[in-house]
């Protein structure tokens, strides 16, 4: 008789450590909430990467659209399997790394292209 096997879905991998609700767990909810912060500036930084047009990368001297796209949705990728508090705490920090070099760097070169110069 073969035994089931249970699968881990991507409820469960999100979901997997939620504190307990515990006055004494703060720091694990702050570390939990960084967690999901990140996740969701990794989304959106890729969702921003997509919307740009590929000549405004080259004319902010940054690297190519498809170079973006592939650091964005790895880190994206990156934050969404490991967390800070895992054994792969320091993908997840490159990870982190990677969106926030874009969302701080290369998004306001892009803005500023694409709409020119604030006076």
């Amino acid at each position: 008789m073969s035994q089931l096997v249970p699968t881990r879905t991507l409820g469960t991998v999100l979901f997997s450590r939620v504190p307990p609700f515990n006055p004494l767990y703060l720091d694990a909810w702050i570390l939990y909430g960084v967690g999901w912060a990140a996740l969701v500036m990794g989304v959106y930084a890729f969702a921003h990467a997509v919307t740009q047009r590929a000549d405004a990368f080259t004319a902010a001297e940054r690297l190519t659209k498809p170079a973006w796209l592939g650091i964005t949705g790895g880190g994206a990728f990156v934050l969404m399997v490991f967390q800070l508090s895992s054994p792969g705490g320091m993908f997840w920090l490159a990870g982190v790394v990677a969106v926030m070099v874009y969302v701080v760097d290369v998004r306001p070169k892009l803005i500023e292209i694409q709409r020119g110069p604030r006076w």
